[in-house]
């Protein structure tokens, strides 16, 4: 069982099928799969949408006789069991192919290493860990809800040079320019959900949606308004401060307010009500999980990312940085208030720094074994 630059190669063209899924799967996973004799492409595809066919079944479609013999190159393990479609694995049985090269094994528990066992026990050759960590870095939502039960967690933030989110009399727009802003909704088509606070309801009334116009025209011009979907937007509001008339109740797709105690007042029936008594952020977390939601987009201002950030819940820092001054009394980015020592201060590691328009945009990860502790 030995791979090549051929499986290598082929390995790349499934992964970068499966990244097309990246707006429209969840809460599944972006799985692509190409089916080949040698260099020769028979059949390819990827999974486009939950309920719908797997990549093995399209790629496998597309290939037709052609399958017999060939190698199903797959970014993920094929699944073993029924749900909304039938076993993977034994498409790829039925269908002769003599070989199939898997990028990793599913940390789904209904496969965790079936779908594989049952492919080498119909004869067929498996090798498994071809561009690995490539086909991790694809789904980091499903993969740590799989095997934690908690959502991967991007903060958002946007900021000056100097750290600062807002004039001291609250004017923020606009920091950063009309790239970035742009730049954020592709983000945050890519999320299951995009997470917010009463506060920021009250303060800016925003939106929190998917707005097309601000897309790539790439994205456009691929997906039609059909097949992109909003996420759904979780607003923390435990004393029932927001109305139904905020702008955020008011637009399609699923709204989640979770509350300390039932609302009296009458909502758009898009909205949902969670009542969690003086529920933990961690708890609501989990909850999300458990509702099928994987990757969480935050968006709110420096009490909640302060709060999540000391509680290590952060994955992902996303920071846009604006080439502007906003002065000492202005409004801080992160509100991280009595560190003593320098061994307490977080430290991350940046995975990108990246131009867009006039600002740049930061992604970072809290560094290993990093612990922010914080004084009260």
């Amino acid at each position: 069982m030995t791979t090549s630059h051929q499986d290598q190669t082929m390995m790349a063209r499934a992964l970068a099928l499966a990244a097309q899924g990246r707006f429209t799967t969840t809460p599944n996973p972006n799985v692509g799969c190409v089916i080949a004799h040698g260099d020769d492409i028979v059949g390819e595809g990827f999974h486009i949408a939950p309920g719908g066919p797997h990549a093995e079944v399209h790629a496998l479609k597309a290939a037709g006789e052609c399958a017999v013999g060939a190698t199903a190159y797959v970014t993920l393990e094929p699944c073993s069991h029924y749900g909304r479609t039938p076993p993977c694995c034994d498409a790829l049985v039925a269908a002769k192919v003599t070989r199939v090269v898997c990028a990793m094994q599913d940390p789904n528990p209904k496969v965790a290493g079936r779908g594989l066992a049952r492919l080498q026990q119909a004869g067929i050759e498996v090798v498994v860990g071809v561009m690995a960590e490539q086909a991790k870095a694809l789904n980091p939502g499903f993969i740590k809800r799989m095997q934690t039960q908690m959502p991967y967690v991007q903060l958002k933030l946007a900021g000056s040079l100097d750290g600062r989110t807002a004039l001291a009399n609250g004017q923020s727009k606009w920091i950063t320019g009309e790239p970035a802003r742009a730049d954020v909704q592709t983000f945050r088509a890519q999320a299951s959900a995009i997470l917010s606070t009463s506060a920021t309801v009250l303060a800016d009334n925003p939106s929190l949606n998917i707005r097309r116009s601000q897309l790539a025209t790439e994205i456009l011009d691929h997906y039609p308004q059909s097949v992109l979907r909003q996420p759904t937007r979780v607003i923390l509001d435990k004393h029932n401060k927001t109305s139904p008339e905020a702008t955020v109740y008011q637009l399609e797709g699923e709204v989640i307010r979770i509350v300390d105690m039932p609302s009296s007042q009458i909502w758009p029936d898009n909205v949902h009500e969670w009542v969690m008594p003086d529920a933990s952020l961690s708890a609501i977390l989990h909850a999300l999980a458990q509702h099928d939601i994987d990757k969480v987009w935050v968006e709110a201002g420096a009490r909640l990312a302060n709060q999540l950030l000391t509680e290590s819940l952060v994955d992902e820092l996303i920071v846009y940085q604006a080439p502007v001054l906003l002065g000492a009394d202005s409004r801080p980015l992160i509100a991280l208030d009595g560190l003593q020592r320098m061994d307490d201060v977080p430290r991350f590691h940046f995975n990108q720094v990246t131009p867009i328009g006039d600002d740049v945009r930061l992604i970072a990860t809290l560094s290993e074994h990093a612990v922010i502790t914080q004084e009260y």
